[in-house]
């Protein structure tokens, strides 16, 4: 028979704070649409045509990937 008593804090997930993660996603969010629409325009320039994902897709996209990389360590 397994012993569920022993080492029982090994297989619990921590869970965030909603808040806290909210607002670092705003904030990441925030700080990276700026260069993205940089680049956008750029790009945009440079090539004649628009780039698949728009500036705000792309700031969007760093911070779903960014904000769990906080939470994490």
């Amino acid at each position: 028979m397994t012993d569920y008593s022993a080492n029982g804090d090994l297989h619990q997930v921590k869970r965030v704070n909603r808040v806290e993660f909210f607002i670092y996603y705003t904030l990441i969010f925030v700080l990276a649409v700026v260069p993205h629409v940089l680049g956008w325009l750029f790009q945009t320039l440079r090539h004649g045509k628009f780039p698949r994902l728009g500036p705000l897709a792309r700031a969007r996209k760093d911070a779903e990937a960014v904000t769990p990389m906080i939470f994490r360590g």
